[in-house]
């Protein structure tokens, strides 16, 4: 597809270049010259400098022949306009940033008025991501399929488990848990694993599992932290503000620290119920005042990752606690293979997965089409979930009778309302949502799991 993308800082340059590993033609706009040499030289994409909101502009970058076009500059306005002119010059889809919360309780009408394909707020998603980790404090990362009725949770398996040297066929027997794992990270190594596959200490393992199921899996390893019950968040932006709306509704205390002072009135005028500390979260002798040693969650917010990530590491030190760091420019798998860090959160690499969703979901095929894609291994595994819209050479057929490409598994099967974590004797039938798990990038069509 031709793809327009206006703004390239941190997610618009992640776009550019998740989008252009995906095959598509893509074109980028900003104002800054050394950005947009930088960028288009780095994976050489057109690029046109100059502001995405005037017609002439959109026209050098090709917007009468787009099928997209993208608008992720800070300015939630200047989004606004490039959509709209956008729509004005061709009939292409938009997607539009928008982050401002004085927005949020118009959102459709503003997507309804300018006809936008779909609006995303890196903050909200990454709140609502973060919120998910602390239903399951044991899991590293958690992503959802099939509507929340399945789930692919990672997590590092400590010294002593019960996981390590099993087979992972044995899993089942031994453990008595319905649960698949379908990638296994051993240092930079990903694998994709068979029932033979041997778990060791240290592997970081996703598995796929209901929600039920998955809590199951976690209470018979005897690794559950109990339910969270109060966090500590350091940093008040736009992350920590949505997050204590959603906390709100699970019954957790929090407790921010947040070192402007103005905002921390605006804070505690917002959010009745969360208790609202001015401070540096970067002073121990704060955090250790406010009770660090007592909480169950903590989540360093702030806008610095070097920042974050040494708050993190102290409260590992103080407390038992799930912890949550948030960055922005370190790559996860560089600081978890490096640091002893339970949970990272980076708001591009969310937003970028909404994008190539969103994308994918464009591109309908013949037979079904992508609803959910997650990199669940940063380009190097995604997982997608499929609809069978149609009869192809896969329905019918045992599992162990396909031929499926090297690096692929099917993980799930989602059958009116029933979840079946996948054997040799099932079977793939119309009208089934299909979780597959791959390291092999661009599918597009459920038939693409096999050899060619």
């Amino acid at each position: 597809m031709n793809i327009i993308i206006v703004g390239c800082g941190k997610i618009g340059a992640l776009l550019t270049e998740q989008l252009c590993m995906e095959g598509h033609n893509v074109s980028i706009i900003d104002l800054d010259r050394d950005i947009v040499k930088s960028v288009s030289n780095r994976y050489d994409v057109l690029g046109v400098v100059g502001n995405g909101a005037v017609s002439t502009t959109l026209i050098d970058a090709g917007i009468e022949k787009a099928n997209l076009l993208i608008a992720m500059t800070g300015k939630d306005e200047l989004n606004l306009m490039c959509c709209l002119i956008a729509k004005k010059i061709s009939n292409c889809q938009t997607i539009s940033r928008m982050q401002n919360p004085q927005y949020s309780k118009q959102i459709n009408i503003i997507k309804e008025e300018l006809g936008l394909s779909m609006t995303i707020n890196p903050e909200y998603v990454a709140a609502k991501e973060v919120a998910k980790l602390l239903r399951f404090p044991s899991a590293v990362k958690v992503e959802t399929f099939a509507k929340g009725r399945v789930e692919i949770l990672k997590y590092k398996i400590p010294t002593d488990s019960k996981l390590q040297n099993l087979k992972l066929y044995e899993i089942s027997s031994k453990l008595n848990c319905n649960v698949l794992v379908c990638a296994v990270e051993r240092g930079q190594e990903v694998i994709i694993p068979n029932g033979q596959f041997q778990l060791m200490e240290g592997d970081l393992i996703s598995i796929v599992a209901t929600p039920q199921k998955a809590n199951e899996f976690f209470h018979k390893l005897g690794v559950v932290k109990g339910k969270v019950k109060n966090i500590m968040i350091v940093g008040g932006g736009g992350i920590s503000y949505y997050l204590v709306k959603q906390l709100e509704n699970m019954g957790i205390g929090v407790t921010i620290i947040e070192k402007n002072e103005e905002r921390c009135r605006f804070l505690s005028e917002e959010l009745s119920k969360a208790v609202v500390i001015h401070g540096d979260g970067i002073n121990q002798d704060i955090l250790d005042e406010e009770g660090i040693k007592n909480i169950d969650a903590f989540a360093a917010m702030t806008n610095l990752d070097e920042v974050n990530i040494l708050m993190t590491l102290y409260a590992k030190t103080q407390a038992n606690a799930k912890v949550i760091t948030k960055v922005h420019t370190i790559t996860y798998s560089d600081v978890i293979e490096s640091m002893k860090l339970d949970s990272i959160i980076c708001p591009k690499n969310i937003v970028a997965e909404c994008v190539i969703q969103y994308v994918r979901a464009m591109q309908n095929s013949i037979g079904s089409n992508v609803e959910t894609l997650y990199k669940i291994i940063e380009n190097k595994a995604e997982a997608l979930e499929f609809i069978v819209r149609r009869n192809s050479e896969i329905i019918g057929v045992p599992l162990e009778k396909l031929k499926l490409r090297d690096g692929v598994i099917i993980s799930c099967i989602h059958r009116n309302n029933t979840i079946i974590i996948p054997k040799g004797k099932d079977t793939i039938q119309l009208g089934d949502s299909v979780i597959i798990v791959t390291k092999k990038s661009g599918m597009d069509d459920i038939t693409d799991i096999l050899e060619k």
